[in-house]
């Protein structure tokens, strides 16, 4: 089965081809263009250079959030349109269990954070072994607190990985709580994770494109600020 997978949450975008959950290709870029200039140039030159089409896909993955609300938008936005004109299937992902994927092979605990301002981070929690992920905590928006809450007395080591990992691992050794950061190359979105986490969920999690919907999980700063506004008038 192959899967061409799409990242675009935070700071960098990525493309990846995997073929029965292996990546077999991949680019990233992380230069502070838009992801809505660098994105599919990156995915033709990719499926060119690994001399496929979109028509050898099985389905398209993408990570649907939580994550910047502008990426989420872009990253989706084109695998509708990719997914629509090859007539394949989506594999809509969550982007903070595609960040734990690439570290399955470890044993411990996976803290995977994105930092969503604020003092909060999108977080969630995995335990993993032997190549596999148990989940533990759901994908949140949290303050640094609850976050460090929820991982005091979990088995170790915990390992952070996300764009957010080296805020809340420094608010974690300040709390005295044990972890480690995940090693660089690791540590930034994948779309390599992206499509680890699609395989599997394939077939049973493939929709189709206009099902395809991000995952925020709160309300942008426009809303926030509208919301009081009404509330101020009220």
């Amino acid at each position: 089965m192959k899967l061409l997978a799409l990242e675009t949450s935070a700071k960098a975008a990525s493309c990846a081809v995997l073929e029965d959950a292996a990546p077999v290709a991949a680019a990233w870029q992380c230069t502070g263009l838009t992801h809505s200039r660098t994105l599919l140039p990156m995915v033709e030159d990719l499926l060119k250079n690994s001399g496929l089409a979109l028509e050898d896909m099985d389905a398209i993955a993408v990570a649907a959030g939580p994550g910047s609300f502008t990426g989420l938008r872009i990253g989706i936005a084109a695998v509708k349109g990719l997914a629509w004109a090859a007539e394949l299937p989506c594999i809509p992902v969550s982007t903070l269990e595609a960040m734990a994927w690439p570290l399955a092979h470890l044993e411990g605990t996976v803290a995977c954070a994105m930092d969503a301002r604020r003092q909060q981070v999108y977080h969630a929690v995995f335990r993993a072994s032997g190549g596999a992920l148990e989940r533990l905590r759901a994908d949140c928006a949290v303050s640094l607190e609850e976050a460090a809450a929820g991982l005091e007395g979990l088995p170790g080591p915990v390992t952070v990985v996300g764009d957010g990992a080296a805020l809340l691992h420094s608010f974690l050794r300040e709390r005295g709580i044990p972890s480690r950061m995940a090693p660089a190359h690791l540590c930034w979105q994948s779309a390599a994770g992206v499509g680890m986490a699609a395989a599997r969920l394939w077939p049973e999690g493939a929709v189709s494109a206009q099902a395809v919907r991000p995952a925020y999980l709160r309300l942008s700063q426009a809303e926030r600020e509208r919301l009081a506004k009404m509330e101020s008038e009220a």
